[in-house]
């Protein structure tokens, strides 16, 4: 499951609504539906973005939430290394290699590494 198909699991959950409930209201299948939930499928579009956001009557900041998630969400993602050092290809590479045998807490440490990073960056 992605982040942003869990979001949107809780969501349907919280509604009281099924898959197939809520595909059909949004003009969607309910295969498609389940597949963005469950990780088989690719980020959603925009256009399907505003139509989850407005099934469920979010607002702006919960939109902005689902947006996000989404954009977090692709399950095969691609890193493109060429120009960087040979270094980030290596631990991109082993990084590839090891992701499904990390524990949830190596994975929030290696959240944490990357948000004091990006703190750190902004502030050269």
């Amino acid at each position: 499951m992605t982040p942003f198909g869990e979001a949107m699991h809780a969501l349907r959950h919280q509604k009281g609504v099924s898959q197939k409930e809520m595909a059909a209201a949004i003009g969607i299948s309910a295969a498609y539906l389940s597949a963005l939930e469950h990780g088989k499928r690719g980020a959603p579009s925009f256009e399907f973005l505003q139509r989850v956001a407005g099934y469920f009557n979010v607002i702006w900041d919960e939109a902005d939430e689902l947006f996000r998630l989404a954009s977090l969400s692709d399950p095969r993602v691609t890193l493109d290394t060429a120009g960087l050092s040979p270094a980030h290809t290596a631990f991109a590479n082993r990084l590839a290699a090891q992701i499904g045998t990390l524990s949830g807490q190596t994975i929030a440490s290696l959240e944490d590494v990357l948000e004091k990073a990006r703190f750190a960056d902004n502030e050269l």
